[in-house]
């Protein structure tokens, strides 16, 4: 009767097959130290040889002694030549990152244009300070057509502007016209094949 794989043991790192896992539980059964780690040695050989695209990158040896010792479920006594992975390290998480949660007016402009507004509104009148104001209107009609695709009043844009900066920055819309953004066409495909020759 055949023995398929689904009755066998489950393998620990199933990327290097049944074959290598077999080659380690067997270094592991072998009495002598010294001859486990020239067996450990051959079976690293082997290892590597199944990925051999990965042999010039960063600590690929390394790499490679870590799995054999999870391999081995960590009974493999041998010489490693590095520090190898210990099994408490095998399930830390990274400590979680704290996120600076603040709530935003209008969510479709984002945080960052409040910020941009904010550093508008700290700045000198001067050509800088108009420059800026003109580069980020037109980076809320921008954002505001993703939400609104059939158009967008300048006039709205504006009126956002002065809400945000608590009246310290207005825009005249008789005076100031933004940039009018188009959607970019799609590609025609024309419906023929081309005859191969």
């Amino acid at each position: 009767m055949l023995t398929y794989n689904t009755q066998l043991k489950k393998l620990i790192l199933p990327e290097y097959g049944r074959n290598i896992q077999q080659m380690v539980d067997y270094c592991v059964s072998i009495p002598d130290r010294e001859e486990r780690t020239v067996c450990a040695h051959s079976i690293i050989a082997s290892m590597g040889n199944l990925f051999p695209q990965l042999r010039d990158t960063e600590d690929f040896k390394h790499k490679l002694w870590d799995h054999l010792a999870i391999m081995s479920d960590f009974k493999l006594d041998i010489d490693y030549p590095y520090e190898v992975i210990k099994p408490e390290n095998l399930e830390s998480r990274p400590e979680p990152l704290n996120y600076e949660l603040s709530s935003i007016k209008l969510r479709h402009y984002g945080k960052y244009i409040e910020l941009m507004i904010a550093k508008a509104v700290s700045l000198e009148e001067g050509e800088e300070r108009d420059a800026l104001v003109i580069l980020i209107a037109n980076h809320m009609k921008k954002l505001m057509l993703a939400v609104n695709p059939d158009g967008v009043d300048d006039a709205k844009v504006f009126k956002d502007l002065a809400a945000y900066s608590h009246g310290a920055i207005r825009l005249d819309p008789a005076t100031c016209r933004l940039h009018e953004f188009k959607a970019a066409p799609t590609p025609q495909t024309s419906g023929k094949k081309k005859k191969k020759k």
